[in-house]
């Protein structure tokens, strides 16, 4: 399949998931909301590989890399939903614009990763487009805001290590072993600080649509987008994928005019087009 097919439907998987997150976040703590998506997707990775009947062989020196790769994503998880709790939506989808800027920096100081004029333009024209985007969306500098902020930028900086440190061991075992096996690895980080939390959990108070939303993160987000994220890490370089980021808050504003009371405006618009120019000047080689 194409890659560029692959990114537009794990960008749709990823929009919705700031939909999600932000109606459930309300309702369940972080702790627990990152347990019950990590066992959700465990038991949905587990059913995939017995179907493909698929095994996870890995060589001693990498499990120690799976089990980093595992504590990434969860500890990106947890960042981003207890993060959600005290800062406003658009000021997390701005954030999360900044994925391409991180991974670019972390390639080239980790790896010595080349940075070429296209990519670092299509990068900042991405990010003024989605900038232009967010500011219509209540975008807020408040104090108030300040320490969810952080810890959503905190979450960012994680998903970037989580893309550039996992390149290697999809080339290897491919895209489905490498993060099935990376949310094993971090069900067994959340598992021991998330289990008293989740026990405790009043679950008779969530609505329908609270577990729909749970289940939609475990699946949707967790197996879904995670494993499209890097299949498509498995045929592009690291930056080039990343910058697809930028394309969530405009597919979220799409998605959100069908579930919530949103509209198009001449500035969303703008923005958007201006973003997706930035997105096609990183694609080309």
């Amino acid at each position: 399949m194409n890659v560029y097919v692959v990114l537009g439907i794990q960008l749709l998987f990823a929009s919705a998931t700031h939909i999600a997150a932000k109606a459930v976040v309300g309702e369940v703590v972080a702790l627990t909301l990152t347990l019950l998506r990590n066992v959700i997707s465990s038991i949905g990775f587990y059913a995939v590989l017995i179907v493909r009947g698929l095994g996870i062989q890995l060589e001693k020196g990498q499990r120690s890399y799976i089990f980093l790769l595992g504590f990434l994503v969860v500890f990106n998880q947890f960042l981003y939903l207890y993060g959600m709790r005290y800062t406003t939506a658009a000021n997390g989808a701005l954030l999360y614009a900044m994925t391409p800027i991180f991974v670019l920096l972390l390639s080239r100081f980790l790896f010595k990763g080349k940075i070429s004029a296209g990519k670092f333009l299509g990068i900042i024209l991405a990010f003024v487009g989605v900038t232009i985007v967010i500011f219509e969306r209540d975008v807020s500098a408040s104090i108030d805001y300040t320490f969810g902020n952080v810890i959503v930028l905190l979450a960012v900086i994680t998903y970037a290590l989580y893309t550039i440190l996992g390149k290697p061991l999809v080339l290897k075992h491919g895209a489905l072993v490498t993060t099935a096996s990376a949310n094993f690895a971090g069900l067994l980080w959340i598992l021991p600080f998330g289990l008293y939390s989740t026990v405790t959990f009043p679950f008779e108070g969530l609505q329908t649509t609270d577990w729909i939303g749970i289940i939609y993160l475990g699946i949707g987000t967790s197996i879904i987008g995670y494993l499209l994220w890097y299949y498509a890490l498995h045929r592009i370089d690291a930056v080039r994928l990343a910058v697809f980021a930028n394309g969530q808050p405009i597919v979220t504003t799409i998605l959100s005019l069908f579930l919530l009371d949103y509209s198009i405006t001449t500035q969303f618009v703008v923005g958007g087009v201006i973003t997706i120019g930035g997105v096609i000047l990183t694609q080309r080689k």
